[in-house]
């Protein structure tokens, strides 16, 4: 098995014998023949290993374990102990979601500070067959069909050809010893139960199944390949990029050929996984908004906008100018000038002894209204807003400068007649507006 892993590394995974990477440890069987098959492939790496104080005298005797073994390969280990109850508690999730919750993010700050990395786990076949079984049983598509990936960016995998019998095997052909975790047995656990009862069964049917779930997961990866290949041609075709969204066109994802299933898919990479509530927005009224853990999708007359949560623009009121001049998130000159030049929306002149109060720039707020310029009488920023068909973000990041508490310019859009340069002006501001 040696030779097989190590053609294996040399064939998909050349990374990890050419960088220092982090091999997560528990100290089980999968995880410590992983490190042996690592160590005499003369691969550079540290071990990682997490208690989870779940078993008491047992996790500690892992961690004992564990650091046994790291002085004997003369490998650098790093361990750490997580209250993992109290996890469960304050976040009331599983205990199972917890420890991935904590080992993860431990793993991450370690490969971050140390600069170490890719994480390596010892994901094998049955992991994958578990998997597949697990999606299978919740209602999945083809991407949760497709099994473990191989590699992501910051995690590799590469027992995933081998079999658990075959590490077993390995394990006891080279006399290496590892601990056994009493609770991989609690069959109260999804996994475990399919691990116990159902895995064998299926093997006991046909010798060669886990072989040809093998095969037949290669296949759906391919196909999940295609699909998503496809489904990047038609984003390209109908995404539209705006300044800092997409904008998708209604009509465009009602004429898809594959309906509802096609525009899922589409989605899917934008973290949308609720398939009900993603269809409803297609007839919802313009401003429905939903949102996924990295973005949010706005109904917006005829389209849908998609934009990333981190790209919106920020909630500051009341920047007051003469404090923040340089700390602006536009570029805005301001000038005094002798005489009325170049026009523009982005320009503005402005009465300079009408700006009594001192000047800020913010965002619209409910109920603001302004003085448009060559109009008598004031209007709503919120109705000027609809006469023109902005989007909702389009709204959101609309600037105002003000001076005290009235509107002078909708920026870039409509100045106020209030401070307008006449014929009785003697003083006159420029203000010229750069993103």
């Amino acid at each position: 098995m040696l030779q097989e892993f190590q053609k294996h590394i040399a064939s998909k995974f050349p990374e990890l014998r050419e960088n220092t990477f982090l091999l997560a440890c528990s100290g089980g069987l999968d995880s410590t023949v992983l490190a042996h098959l690592c160590f005499h492939s003369k691969l550079d790496f540290a071990l990682a290993h997490c208690n989870f104080g779940l078993r008491g005298p047992a996790s500690d005797g892992d961690t004992e374990f564990v650091a046994a073994l790291a002085e004997e390969m003369e490998k650098k280990i790093f361990t750490t102990h997580f209250d993992t109850m109290g996890y469960v508690s304050k976040y009331k999730v599983s205990v199972q979601m917890a420890a991935r919750d904590l080992r993860y993010a431990w793993f991450a700050e370690i490969m971050t500070q140390n600069k170490v990395g890719p994480l390596v786990t010892a994901h094998h076949a049955d992991d994958n067959l578990e998997t597949f079984l697990i999606n299978l049983s919740r209602g999945t598509g083809i991407n949760g069909l497709s099994g473990i990936p191989e590699k992501t960016a910051i995690v590799s995998r590469p027992l995933l050809p081998f079999s658990r019998a075959r590490l077993l095997a390995f394990a006891e052909a080279s006399k290496i010893e590892w601990r056994e975790d009493s609770s991989n047995e609690n069959t109260k656990y999804l996994r475990n139960k399919i691990r116990q009862n159902i895995i064998p069964q299926l093997k006991d049917i046909h010798p060669a199944f886990l072989e040809n779930f093998r095969i037949s997961l290669e296949n759906l990866t391919a196909q999940a390949r295609l699909l998503e290949n496809c489904m990047a041609k038609t984003r390209e075709a109908i995404f539209v990029p705006e300044k800092d969204y997409l904008r998708i066109s209604v009509n465009s994802l009602r004429g898809l050929e594959a309906g509802k299933d096609h525009i899922v898919e589409l989605f899917r990479p934008y973290g949308f996984k609720e398939w009900d509530t993603l269809i409803e927005l297609l007839d919802a009224m313009s401003g429905k908004e939903i949102q996924s853990a990295s973005h949010r999708l706005i109904r917006d007359r005829e389209d849908l906008l998609l934009q990333e949560l981190g790209d919106r623009n920020p909630e500051d009121l009341d920047v007051y100018l003469e404090e923040n001049w340089g700390r602006l998130p536009f570029e805005l000159i301001r000038e005094d000038v002798d005489l009325l030049g170049e026009r523009s929306k982005t320009i503005l002149y402005v009465d300079k002894e009408t700006l009594n109060n001192r000047l800020s720039i913010r965002k619209w707020k409910k109920g603001d209204y302004f003085c448009p310029l060559g109009m008598s009488g004031s209007k709503k920023v919120s109705k000027f807003f609809k006469d023109e068909k902005m989007d909702k973000i389009a709204k959101e990041g609309q600037w105002l400068l003000c001076s005290g508490d009235d509107i002078v310019w909708i920026m870039g859009r409509r100045a106020d007649d209030r401070f307008k340069v006449s014929s009785k002006t003697w003083k006159i501001l420029k203000f010229t507006l750069k993103e």
